[in-house]
């Protein structure tokens, strides 16, 4: 039957990559459907230097490639579609798109999620150019330079601490005259000499010519405005910010129980819904890297290869 899968996996990054070159290796008929950019966040970053296997020229754009020639080559298609609804009742799940819909006895939902942003000018142009939402992905590119932590919150303050591992000197912006994380973490915070925090300041743009090399800093109390230059010998510094993530979910609402808009799954990437897996960066868990996000995929695909054979 014409548009009709084993399984459809809906997005293209690590996790959807993975759940397809696994689905493929079990000779089952899987699509992945994707709305953009094949990848999802990692090809935005120039350097990948935390994935098992990851050495020398190792770049975001590079591994995605190689994950995509990896499931095209056990037959996983990739669709350049939106989807639009899901309708998961029945044996047979449909994925509404703009296209066309599609039909397939799972379903693997590996949206994602994307960092919430500042929404200030030069955010954009210097992601991977200086600007990081990913302390464990990024710090250890500025090794003894500058870096600014953008937030208050238990994340942001966690990876500030995490960013003294490399960094000489790290600035804590705080829109508020203080951190809203937990009491513990704020102790450590300000028993660490490595950590100035700038209360009531927020970034007003980002600046440089082909990487960062300039903020423009604003006082909310005072309403000073001042800019702070990378130093002369560094020539660039680090600004990563961790004002909280927005997970892909917004075909699931009303449909599966959410948490903070977060998927609940069990440790097999099973939901509520029968037929419907998650994987990556959408669902519940405590660690968001490309390895989990792979490893969810794997598992996912594993698990819905054994719910259609019990389905017969």
């Amino acid at each position: 039957m014409e548009n009709t899968y084993d399984i459809i996996i809906i997005g293209a990054g690590p996790a959807g990559l993975a759940a397809g070159l696994y689905a493929g290796r079990a000779t089952l008929n899987a699509a992945i459907i994707e709305k953009s950019k094949v990848g999802g966040q990692i090809v935005t970053t120039e350097e990948v230097a935390n994935v098992p296997g990851s050495v020398r020229e190792a770049s975001g754009p590079t591994l995605i490639a190689r994950m995509v020639e990896q499931s095209e080559e056990f037959g996983t298609n990739v669709i350049k579609d939106t989807v639009v609804e899901l309708k998961l009742d029945g044996e047979l799940k449909e994925v509404v798109c703009e296209k066309e819909t599609y039909k397939a006895k799972a379903v693997i939902y590996a949206a994602g999620a994307k960092p919430r942003l500042l929404g200030v000018p030069g955010e954009k142009e210097f992601t991977g150019k200086g600007v990081s939402y990913c302390a464990t992905c990024d710090g250890a590119f500025f090794e003894e330079m500058e870096v600014f932590v953008v937030g208050g919150g238990d994340s942001a303050v966690e990876e500030a601490m995490f960013l003294t591992n490399f960094a000489r000197k790290v600035y804590l912006l705080s829109r508020d005259p203080e951190l809203t994380c937990a009491k513990s973490i704020q102790e450590k915070v300000f028993a660490n000499d490595k950590v100035e925090i700038k209360w009531n300041t927020e970034i007003k743009e980002i600046k440089g010519e082909g990487i960062v090399e300039s903020v423009v800093l604003h006082n909310r109390e005072t309403g000073e405005e001042y800019v702070h230059e990378a130093d002369e010998e560094d020539g660039t510094f680090g600004v990563f910010i961790f004002i909280g993530y927005v997970p892909q979910t917004e075909l699931l609402k009303d449909k599966i129980e959410l948490e903070h808009g977060y998927v609940k799954t069990d440790d097999k990437m099973q939901t509520s819904v029968d037929g419907l897996f998650v994987a990556g960066d959408c669902r519940v868990k405590p660690l968001r890297q490309v390895v989990t996000a792979a490893a969810d995929g794997a598992i996912a695909a594993v698990s819905a290869e054994k719910y259609i054979e019990h389905s017969k």
